[in-house]
């Protein structure tokens, strides 16, 4: 088998995320939601719902249960936080009520009861971010007066030194987040990724950080963190990608207007070289 089918065989056997195999359990998920919420739900409250994952494509890293008559979608987010969730969700959450609901009933004189749905996104990112936000659909409208239809987004920094109230009641999410953050500063220390791994998953075990998981499921988190981490490394070039070449669109505009590469430089914060290029290219094009 090529390399390309064996990263497709991955890709399919670890399709899931270290978050989802962690919490997927009620009694754990059950920890995390009182945790954030302030709540004390038992773990036979909880009704795990097996819903089509279409928030992230290619990773499933959401979950969704039923408690007390809601409909809770938790979503994992390592890379830079998408002003798009909300809109995200919508669909989401369109998506499973149509699934939820009778379609002839929809169109009877009775009115068809709906759970109310709770959207959470607990962010383990790289970047700077606030230990709690909300994201707003209304937010996205092009006219900000008209608020008719709404969608809200609670969004938890759960990255090691955190929300130390949600860490202090889980005491299995504050172990996911030294866990990660230990793997992470093995990566920026020089290791290879598989030995970063590694070393962050006997760490842990050693001192007792998501001991029995790890034990149980060692090479299987390795395999999934290493496809995450690197996923999140492809984002963010993505991100990157398109930021620089919006820079670059903005610079080849304002040279085309006549001013000085300085000044592309000041406002672009593109490098002097970089638009030096651009401007040969200009030039070149006009003697064409």
């Amino acid at each position: 088998m090529d390399n390309k089918n064996n990263i497709a065989s991955a890709n399919r056997k670890y399709k899931d995320s270290i978050f989802t195999k962690l919490f997927g359990e009620k009694d754990k998920l059950a920890e995390l939601y009182n945790a954030i919420s302030g709540t004390n739900y038992t773990s036979a409250d909880i009704g795990l719902l097996t819903l089509e994952n279409i928030i992230f494509i290619g990773r499933e890293n959401d979950i969704a249960f039923m408690i007390d008559g809601r409909l809770i979608v938790l979503v994992e987010h390592q890379s830079s936080i998408n002003p798009n969730m909300p809109l995200r969700f919508l669909l989401y959450i369109a998506r499973e009520y149509q699934i939820l609901a009778d379609n002839e009933a929809m169109y009877s004189s009775r009115l068809v009861k709906i759970p109310p749905p709770e959207f959470i996104v607990v962010y383990n990112g790289k970047d700077e971010y606030p230990e709690e936000s909300e994201l707003n659909l209304s937010d996205a409208f092009i006219d900000s007066g008209i608020d008719n239809l709404e969608l809200k987004v609670k969004v938890y920094n759960i990255n090691k030194g955190y929300s130390a109230n949600i860490m202090s009641r889980s005491g299995t999410l504050s172990d996911y987040s030294t866990f990660v953050a230990r793997a992470r500063a093995n990566r920026d220390a020089g290791l290879d990724l598989p030995k970063a791994l590694e070393k962050a998953v006997k760490d842990c075990v050693q001192d007792n950080v998501l001991k029995n998981f790890l034990t149980k499921y060692g090479s299987d988190v390795i395999n999934m963190l290493s496809l995450e981490f690197n996923l999140d490394d492809a984002l963010r070039v993505r991100e990157n990608d398109g930021i620089e070449k919006g820079k670059e669109k903005i610079a080849e505009k304002l040279l085309r207007n006549g001013m000085t590469n300085e000044f592309v430089v000041d406002n672009t914060e593109l490098s002097i070289e970089r638009v030096q290029e651009i401007a040969k290219k200009i030039n070149n094009n006009n003697i064409r």
